[in-house]
């Protein structure tokens, strides 16, 4: 009796102790963040722009539909308009937090289904190996040997303008990228102790892709994905200032940037806000990007 319950206390230690160890090391990753104030700052600009955006109908601001030509192109400070007019007498800073909506959704979600479906184009190829990797990794190579700009361009081009197609023309880009992470990563690992041990243990290859490799690429990947999405704000904001991605009078900050351009030389502060935002919520998530890397980088 004694001697079941020892091996029961000892199998349950031993399957604590995995969990235990992962525990340690992400919270040993949010105390490097943590401690990292450059992480901290675009953390903070990013959540202010995030809440602003999706509390905005109740901020009490003015209709970033409603214009007059009697008020257009006022100055930043002018009273009654803290952000100015745009070329139609409409408020800039609602029309900026209202188009932070738009300009969020087009430019984060191409980066969130990219990151689901190249992770699982990468586990696939990169722990089966064979003709299968051969044939995604050979597939993904076609779409490298376009630029990211003319590709994005060229397939919201053949969709047609659209918020869905413009998210569904980034996801293609960035499948790619991120399926060429995963395998990479996953290669690495495929051959390691713990993968070898789960196939002697008679585990099929789905299970040890979910049980045990996905936990392991999974953060690289992450933190790559997350870099991109600076990328995709630009990318978005590009296809709305080309007439392909949000239509008028719609409120995005790439489309704001175009209807602006002919006041680049009657009032710039105004006419250059929205790539003020652009500029500010990329250099965050890139910087965001560096600090997760450095935070998961244990070893260093």
């Amino acid at each position: 009796m004694g001697i079941s319950s020892s091996g029961a206390v000892q199998d349950a230690a031993l399957q604590a102790a995995p969990a235990a160890k992962a525990r340690g090391y992400w919270a040993t990753v949010g105390r490097r963040i943590a401690r990292d104030k450059v992480s901290m700052v675009c953390v903070a600009i990013l959540l202010a722009i995030f809440v602003s955006a999706l509390l905005a109908p109740w901020l009490g601001l003015a209709d970033p539909y409603q214009g007059s030509m009697i008020r257009r192109l006022r100055h930043i400070g002018t009273p009654g308009y803290l952000l100015g007019t745009d070329e139609l007498g409409r408020d800039m800073l609602a029309r900026l937090i209202y188009g932070g909506r738009l300009s969020l959704v087009i430019g984060i979600s191409p980066v969130i289904f990219a990151f689901g479906i190249g992770t699982m184009l990468g586990l696939v190829a990169g722990y089966v190996g064979g003709w299968v990797n051969t044939a995604i990794m050979r597939t993904i190579d076609v779409f490298y040997a376009f630029p990211s700009v003319l590709l994005a361009i060229a397939i919201s081009g053949a969709l047609g303008a659209g918020i869905l197609n413009s998210i569904v023309s980034l996801t293609i880009v960035f499948v790619p990228q991120i399926t060429r992470v995963a395998e990479s990563v996953t290669t690495g690992v495929r051959n390691r102790d713990f993968v070898e041990a789960a196939r002697a243990s008679g585990a099929g290859a789905f299970t040890i892709m979910r049980a045990h490799m996905l936990g392991n690429v999974l953060g690289p990947i992450f933190v790559y994905a997350t870099g991109l999405i600076s990328v995709s704000m630009i990318l978005a904001a590009g296809l709305s200032f080309l007439g392909l991605g949000t239509k008028p009078p719609e409120p995005e900050w790439g489309l704001m940037l175009n209807t602006l351009r002919t006041a680049i030389y009657v009032n710039p502060w105004v006419a250059a806000l929205p790539g003020v935002m652009i500029f500010a919520v990329s250099i965050c998530f890139n910087l965001l990007s560096d600090g997760l890397r450095s935070a998961m980088d244990i070893r260093s």
